[in-house]
């Protein structure tokens, strides 16, 4: 199901914004180098990323996390987007062996530009983004602004809504 086709769009492509997490390994060298290998990414452009932050981790016992958010220009498809993510982790030794396990890298397709999309691999805007302070802080840092397109709300509204203990600026 697709709706809202009125995508926020740039001069190049599709203003999209993905959360990025590590915890394990060197978080910091990983989340930069991931927004490094985003960056030489045909068909997309880094346009700003927020601080990074200190997070608990959800599910089992694990490291903390290093979370941040980055804002692309895109002129990949959604799909093509999210592979591209998932290609990334995988360069950086992404393993995936538990639900909400400790990971290398992480790397989710939040918004793109005011897409609503609900198919059986890609769902955006992301389900649990406005439940999730990891993801709002930082979101809220460099485009606090844009409209959720579900609820219609500013990212800087749903931040006012979640405790963001445990978020800590680096």
């Amino acid at each position: 199901m697709v709706s809202n086709p009125k995508i926020l769009s740039t001069s190049k492509g599709t203003l999209s914004a993905i959360a990025l997490g590590s915890n394990l390994g060197d978080s910091q060298a990983t989340l930069e180098a991931a927004l490094i290998e985003l960056e030489q990414t045909p068909g997309i452009t880094v346009k700003t990323r927020s601080s990074w932050y200190k997070t608990k981790p959800i599910g089992p016992v694990q490291p903390d996390y290093l979370n941040g958010c980055a804002l692309v220009d895109t002129q990949l498809s959604p799909q093509k987007l999210l592979e591209t993510l998932l290609e990334t982790e995988q360069k950086f030794g992404r393993v995936r062996l538990e639900h909400w396990g400790a990971r290398t890298l992480d790397l989710d397709l939040i918004l793109f530009g005011n897409l609503i999309l609900d198919t059986p691999d890609l769902i955006i805007p992301h389900p649990r983004m406005r439940e999730r302070a990891f993801v709002l802080v930082p979101l809220a840092e460099i485009a606090p602004d844009w409209i959720e397109p579900v609820s219609g709300i500013k990212v800087s509204q749903l931040l006012e809504k979640l405790d963001i203990s445990g978020v800590d600026r680096c």
